[in-house]
């Protein structure tokens, strides 16, 4: 019985090492975001231009204006930065053969973290962050 059962503990650590790897790929945004000087200066930018509405001269409706008209810039700018991730994050997943990729907020566990990855084919160099003890 014992042997029966040590051949069959070998043997599901050789399979183990043989299962292919997840299908998905997960990135973290909030990582990336942290970590990219692009999305860094379009953040402070905006800080600036709403700062710049709220200490105007200006009327209540034409704050209101110049705020609705910010507001429809950075959606732009959004997109375009969410769209740049999603370009790297397929680029790597078609490299690694995922199937899919999701963000890893929300993830409770499984898939394989591509984040580096993405950072490489971005140019995000990772920032030391404060290990937590």
């Amino acid at each position: 019985m014992k042997k029966q059962l040590l051949i069959l503990t070998i043997a599901a650590t050789a399979f183990a090492g043989c299962a292919k790897p997840s299908p998905i790929g997960l990135v973290d945004v909030n990582r990336i975001v942290t970590n990219w000087p692009l999305y860094q200066q379009y953040q402070t930018q905006l800080l600036i231009d709403q700062q710049s509405i709220a200490q105007s001269k200006s009327s209540d409706a034409a704050k209101a204006a110049q705020e609705q008209a910010l507001q429809k810039k950075y959606a732009g700018i959004t997109q375009q930065l969410t769209q740049q991730i999603r370009d790297a994050a397929s680029k790597v997943a078609a490299k690694k053969d995922l199937k899919l990729v999701v963000t890893k907020e929300g993830v409770g566990y499984g898939g394989v973290d591509i984040t580096p990855d993405v950072e490489k084919l971005m140019d995000i160099s990772e920032k030391a962050t404060p290990t937590s003890k």
